[in-house]
């Protein structure tokens, strides 16, 4: 017992809660796009969710508001509850535990939804034609500064894309480039695995609005917009009534403006497209960069309160994926404080002061 506590005090040593802007950065990193939800990389600030896929010819970044949610207000009390507590006691202080719990089940459960759905905000594709042979591909989420990165070589042309979701700005933006000018061209698309409107404004954004879905007696009501525009230096952009085109690009960027009617439990009337509008506006004002630090600024100023330092061994070297495969069968204290620091970066990026506070996959959810 006294070298488990020992152990325990050891490690707590460890955890400085000085700002440490030094310290050596944590990367989930692999050798190849995701393939499946599971496999995306996430990022949030608190408010907006992704996951970012990072496939070269078809990019997916899936899409999560906090506030999107099922149904809409309603109150799941049930009425015969007051009057039925004082026999569920009775019979709870009888020993008759079978019959309190049949009659909590009629008088106290609700009568008509146990609780509203949680769903997703959307999917942006991002299809690249000629990227399907590829090579050199690397794709990361340094939890150090809440990056996510992809980069990948195309006939001799090295492709790179950037994305973070904004703790400053509120907006998820991506920068994508090429190392050799005139090299982009993508065609942006939207959609959702419900009934939305898709149009398009001016030949540079994409809009998608759309109601949540009905859950069990309550009817969807909440109302949620997402807005897509696409800054391209050099090149050309234009639009069809649902897609956006980007043509001979050295640079782009993305940015995504998502906002929903709700204002409290009972209130979802605010204007979503007004909001996302307003976001988004803001965000233009910056550049990439100035956007950049500012959104890492504001990150590490949590996330360095604490630093963990169990060691390191060659099994650094490899991917991720790699890695977690081999763990119980090698040498990987690294891989066990990135793991303890992927815990506080997924809370860090699903919960902030104002917002909501994280369900039970923080802010990211496909469905």
């Amino acid at each position: 017992m006294k070298k488990l506590i020992s152990g325990f005090i050891t490690v707590i040593a460890m955890l400085s809660l000085a700002d440490i802007h030094g310290q050596e950065s944590f990367k989930l990193w692999y050798k190849k796009p995701a393939a499946q939800w599971v496999e995306a990389l996430p990022i949030g600030n608190g408010r907006l969710g992704a996951m970012v896929f990072g496939d070269p010819s078809l990019e997916h970044i899936q899409l999560n508001e906090e506030t999107i949610w099922g149904g809409g207000p309603y109150r799941n009390d049930n009425p015969d509850a007051l009057e039925a507590l004082p026999k569920i006691r009775q019979l709870i202080f009888d020993g008759n535990y079978k019959d309190a719990q049949e009659l909590a089940n009629e008088k106290v459960i609700s009568k008509v939804a146990q609780g509203m759905p949680y769903q997703t905000a959307g999917d942006l594709y991002l299809n690249f034609p000629g990227h399907e042979h590829y090579t050199d591909f690397y794709r990361d989420l340094d939890i150090s500064s809440a990056i996510a990165t992809t980069t990948y070589k195309v006939n001799g042309v090295v492709f790179r894309r950037e994305i973070i979701s904004s703790f400053t700005d509120q907006v998820i933006v991506m920068r994508i480039s090429a190392d050799k000018p005139g090299q982009l061209m993508f065609t942006a698309s939207i959609g959702r695995p419900s009934a939305v409107n898709i149009t398009t404004e001016g030949k540079d954004r994409l809009v998608m609005t759309g109601i949540t879905g009905d859950c069990e007696s309550v009817r969807g009501q909440l109302k949620f917009c997402d807005l897509v525009k696409i800054v391209p230096m050099g090149g050309t952009i234009s639009a069809s009534d649902t897609t956006l085109k980007v043509t001979g690009a050295d640079t782009a960027l993305v940015y995504i403006s998502i906002a929903s009617g709700f204002k409290n439990y009972n209130d979802i009337s605010a204007d979503a497209k007004l909001r996302a509008e307003n976001y988004l506006t803001q965000a233009l004002k910056k550049s990439f960069d100035e956007a950049l630090e500012e959104h890492v600024r504001y990150y590490q100023s949590l996330y360095n309160r604490v630093s963990l330092d169990l060691g390191s061994t060659d099994s650094v070297k490899n991917p991720t994926d790699v890695r977690i495969a081999e763990f119980n069968r090698g040498n990987d204290p690294r891989l066990v404080a990135l793991y303890f620091q992927f815990g506080r970066y997924l809370l860090i990026c699903s919960s902030q002061p104002g917002g909501q506070p994280a369900n039970l996959q923080g802010i990211w959810n496909s469905q």
